[in-house]
């Protein structure tokens, strides 16, 4: 299911940003107290009272026509157009300006649920003198925030969380959701296409063709699936079309509702960063994960070049080494059976429960092999363990103390797990609670 996008807008230094951070609870954004800090949107995973949903940061709305601010706007504008809730930021100590009365008309003609946040609020004694200027923005009840001191914003998050979209549908529960993604020009379409045999997506050496996620469903050895197609991720310096920053949050989206993540690698240019931050986001949501190195036949070989090859990934995805590697070429087909094999192969690892006697018979027999983390003589004890869920696997270990279990040795417990019941290409999750 994909999260619901709120986007926070406004004109520059009205405090975007710092609210930004507040609500997400990090430093992401750069916070600096002049106008036009926050150049790219921004976008971060956020939660209030257990309601999930995708926050974008956006550089402020202006209607000059320097270069830079033409951009920033051109960015805002494409965040209303994903967005589900917009967070109209206004600055209460400069009160309503003739450019916010500018954006709140695009806001109102744009059609999307408006928030309206009047942010730098201090003294809540003022608001009663202030309240009546807003209500001319024509945006409904204005809401009056305090993002540096955090104040009143639970209040914004409540109404925010009203507008949320019900939850729409996913297929049924059998149908397997596969997401493609990767970098532009790396071959989705092409393979998305070789596997349904038709032309579904436009495919040229464009990088950047397909814009939306594309579904397309069809069965494999009696298994339904839908594939969905994504724009491709490229790095910010290299993107100069709007639609190009549209795309990012699609793919983001397309890993939000899938089982399985299949990151497309090109085989001629090797493991790049962008590559590490697509596989790192599908890896963060706890989805299946399948390392896909595209364009295979046009690497030329010898007897070591495979394995050299998944070597030098493997050193630059240290924290998905449970993904399996398949080396591909979807423009010939080669390995594509092999590559729908372990789709199906990793959908099913993730649905893996251990039953909790045997469970423990592992934890314990892992104890006995490796010394457990001590501190100061007081060393590591595991109580027992369980399992609470699946799709992704996740464990909780109930122990004497939580910060002696070292990473170390969590790793090692996730390993003798991984011996035991393979769990390829699914991230294992320990939660490690103190008993009480």
């Amino acid at each position: 299911m994909s999260k619901p996008i709120v986007a926070i807008v406004g004109r520059p230094n009205v405090g975007k940003s710092t609210l930004f951070n507040r609500i997400s609870g990090s430093r992401i954004a750069i916070v600096e107290g002049r106008p036009g800090v926050t150049r790219d949107r921004i976008y971060s995973d956020a939660e209030w009272l257990s309601k999930h949903f995708t926050l974008i940061d956006t550089g402020g709305i202006d209607y000059e026509t320097d270069e830079i601010t033409k951009q920033v706007r051109r960015q805002a504008m494409i965040a209303l157009e994903q967005a589900d809730v917009i967070i109209f930021v206004v600055d209460g100590r400069a009160g309503v300006t003739a450019l916010d009365e500018e954006v709140a008309d695009h806001l109102r003609r744009s059609g999307k649920p408006v928030v309206l946040c009047v942010n730098k609020v201090e003294d809540q004694e003022q608001i009663w003198e202030m309240v009546g200027e807003f209500y001319t923005l024509g945006l409904g009840d204005p809401i009056f925030v305090s993002a540096e001191h955090g104040r009143n914003v639970g209040d914004l998050l409540d109404e925010v969380c009203k507008h949320f979209p019900a939850d729409t549908p996913e297929p049924d529960e059998d149908t397997l959701r596969v997401a493609i993604v990767g970098r532009p020009n790396v071959g989705k379409s092409s393979l998305v296409n070789k596997i349904l045999g038709d032309e579904r997506s436009i495919v040229t050496n464009i990088a950047g063709t397909t814009r939306d996620a594309i579904d397309s469903q069809f069965t494999y050895e009696g298994q339904s699936m839908v594939l969905i197609d994504t724009a491709g991720l490229r790095r910010r310096s290299k993107v100069e079309e709007s639609l190009e920053y549209y795309s990012v949050i699609r793919t983001l989206r397309a890993v939000d509702r899938s089982n399985v993540t299949v990151a497309l690698i090109d085989a001629t240019e090797g493991l790049t960063e962008q590559d590490k931050k697509i596989i790192g986001y599908a890896h963060e949501s706890g989805k299946g994960l399948i390392i896909a190195v595209n364009k295979w036949d046009l690497v030329k070989k010898d007897s070591n070049t495979m394995r050299d090859f998944e070597e030098e990934i493997r050193k630059g995805l240290l924290f998905a080494s449970y993904a399996p590697i398949v080396f591909i070429s979807a423009l010939i087909g080669q390995r594509i059976p092999v590559l729908l094999d372990m789709i199906i192969q990793v959908n099913e690892a993730r649905g893996i429960r251990i039953p909790t006697g045997r469970l423990n018979e592992i934890i314990q027999d892992a104890v006995s092999i490796a010394q457990v983390p001590s501190d100061k003589g007081v060393q590591l004890k595991i109580f027992y363990a369980t399992q609470v869920q699946v799709n992704p696997p996740v464990f909780a270990l109930y122990v004497n103390r939580r910060d002696l279990m070292h990473f170390s040795y969590e790793r090692y417990l996730e390993n003798r797990l991984r011996q035991e019941y393979g769990f390829v290409g699914t991230p294992i999750i320990l939660a490690v609670k103190e008993r009480g």
